[in-house]
């Protein structure tokens, strides 16, 4: 059973399955920067942004704002 909402954009689904193999290869999530390259944003604030969005929509929750403060919901 999968605990993602069904309501997540492409760009926001692509974010969360790199966090989510980030966790499992290295056991820590990718830092904003580390994301961004990976996805190929330019700008850490569109990463900021869909993290913000993941995280409103209960599919990430963010412990703090610091670099890979990312986790999965349980």
């Amino acid at each position: 059973m999968s605990r993602r909402p069904e309501h997540l954009t492409v760009r926001e689904e692509q974010v969360l399955s790199q966090i989510r193999r980030s966790i499992l290869d290295r056991g820590e999530a990718m830092s904003v920067r580390e994301l961004g390259a990976v996805l190929g944003l330019r700008s850490p604030a569109s990463v900021v942004y869909h993290l913000q969005n993941l995280e409103r929509r209960g599919a990430l929750v963010r412990d703090g704002r610091s670099r890979r403060t990312c986790r999965l919901p349980r």
